[in-house]
C-alpha cells in the first residue's frame, strides 16, 4: 500500500474527479473543493471530506488550512479563478501545488506565480500516444520535468542479456541511469553493479528523451 498523505482538490471536474477516484482507491486522505453543491454531494461518500467553497475566496481557502496539505491540485477551468487559486495557495505555504493548464500561455503563468508541476491532459495523452506509437519497444514512459523521462524498456538484445550493469557501463555509454530492474515476479529496487541483466528483464531508467530513445533501439531488438 502507498504512503498515507493528505490532499487537497479544488475543482471537481473531468480532471479533479479522476484525480479524488484515483486517491481514494489508493486509500488516501482526500479534501475535495468546488462551489457546486451537487459536485460536492456526488463526491462526499468517496473522499475524506468534502467542501463547498470558491476557489478565489482567500478567507475560505485559509480557514481550510490548505497550508497544511502535503499535494493541492487545482483543476478549476475558468483560467482567472485557476491562476487566483494557485496565488491564494502559494500564499498558505502548500507544500506542492499541482495545476492544470487549459494551454500554453495559462501553464506558463501558472509556473511563473509558484505552480510546482502543471498538466495538460489533452496535450500530455496525445503526446504519450504518439511516443508509444513511435518507439514500441518502450513499455511505459513518464516525463519528469523539461529535461528528465522515466522508461520502463525490456531488454531483448543478446548483447545486453547476461551482462552485469558495470559491463554494460550504461550511464557512460547511454547517458541513463537504471533506477530498477523487474525479473519475472521479481523487483530489484536498488540495482548493483554487479546486478545481471536477462532476457525479458525490464528496466527502469531515467535520462533526457534522446537517450532513452536511443538505449530502447538497442537493448530491446532482438
Amino acid at each position: 500500500m502507498a504512503n498515507k498523505n493528505n490532499y487537497a482538490v479544488i475543482g471537481i471536474g473531468q480532471f479533479g474527479s479522476s484525480v479524488c477516484e484515483t486517491l481514494a482507491e489508493a486509500h488516501q486522505d482526500i479534501l475535495a473543493i468546488d462551489k457546486n453543491e451537487d459536485v460536492v454531494n456526488e463526491y462526499a461518500n468517496m473522499v475524506t471530506r468534502a467542501v463547498i467553497a470558491d476557489a478565489q475566496d482567500e478567507e475560505a481557502m485559509r480557514e481550510l488550512d490548505l497550508g497544511s496539505f502535503d499535494n493541492v491540485y487545482i483543476s478549476v477551468g475558468n483560467i482567472q479563478a485557476s491562476i487566483m487559486a494557485t496565488l491564494i495557495v502559494k500564499e498558505l505555504d502548500a507544500k506542492n501545488i499541482i495545476c492544470k493548464a487549459e494551454n500554453e500561455n495559462h501553464a506558463r503563468v501558472l509556473e511563473k506565480i509558484g505552480a510546482d508541476y502543471v498538466v495538460r491532459p489533452e496535450r500530455d495523452m496525445a503526446r504519450r500516444m504518439v511516443f508509444h506509437q513511435l518507439h514500441l519497444n518502450i513499455a511505459n514512459y513518464l516525463i519528469l520535468n523539461h529535461e528528465l523521462t522515466l522508461a520502463e524498456i525490456e531488454v531483448k538484445s543478446p548483447d545486453f542479456c547476461e551482462h552485469t550493469l558495470k559491463e554494460l557501463n550504461l550511464r557512460d555509454t547511454y547517458q541513463v541511469n537504471v533506477i530498477a530492474i523487474v525479473s519475472g515476479e521479481q523487483v530489484n529496487k536498488l540495482p548493483q553493479a554487479d546486478d545481471m541483466l536477462h532476457y525479458g528483464d525490464h528496466i527502469s531508467v531515467v535520462g533526457d528523451v534522446g537517450s532513452i530513445q536511443k538505449l530502447s533501439s538497442v537493448i530491446a531488438n532482438e
